[in-house]
């Protein structure tokens, strides 16, 4: 085994922070309650931290160390097909592109919550529907992603979410490993 420092105290505290938000805020809360519209500001304020540690953190919490290219993502579904274990130094091609998917939804759902609490836009059906499409695609989102984190765990042998606690990937012997 090897391993490899992956992710920092940041990004780590950024996600386990916006799961434990978005699942309150979706499984718990009423949708009435200040306390809904509290955490729904605290969300919209990680998502703008992280838009700024995208650009300026470390190198793999850079958007552009995960920026799902064409070959990527098509690399990435030969190495499943053919069965070669491949990490990925950050987050793989497919990965990145579920990245993107759900911190836009998110932004969505916090611009949209934002909506229906202004004089303009408060009782406009079109907003609501948004905000409550927009949560639901992302919970979808959410299942698939940590079903793909199962799934690629087991499949190369690396602990993804044990990476994304401790900021350690560790490698077992016969993974290759991508910059």
């Amino acid at each position: 085994m090897t391993d490899h420092r992956i992710w920092d105290p940041l990004v780590r505290i950024f996600h386990w922070s916006l799961v434990g938000l978005f699942a309150a805020n979706a499984l718990f809360t009423d949708a009435e309650s200040d306390l809904h519209e509290i955490i729904g500001y605290t969300i919209a304020g990680l998502l703008a931290f992280r838009l700024v540690w995208g650009i300026i953190g470390p190198w793999t919490a850079r958007f552009a160390s995960f920026w799902p290219t064409r070959s990527g993502i098509f690399g990435q579904m030969a190495d499943m097909a053919a069965g070669r274990r491949r990490a990925h130094r950050g987050h793989t091609p497919l990965g990145g592109l579920m990245i993107f998917n759900l911190l836009l939804s998110i932004a969505g759902i916090a611009l949209t919550g934002y909506m229906m609490t202004t004089n303009t836009f408060w009782g406009v059906d079109w907003v609501e529907q948004t905000h409550e499409a927009l949560v639901t695609w992302t919970e979808i989102s959410v299942v698939m992603h940590v079903a793909a984190v199962i799934w690629e765990s087991r499949r190369t042998g690396v602990n993804l979410p044990r990476a994304m606690v401790t900021g350690v990937k560790r490698l077992p012997e016969g993974v290759t490993f991508e910059s």
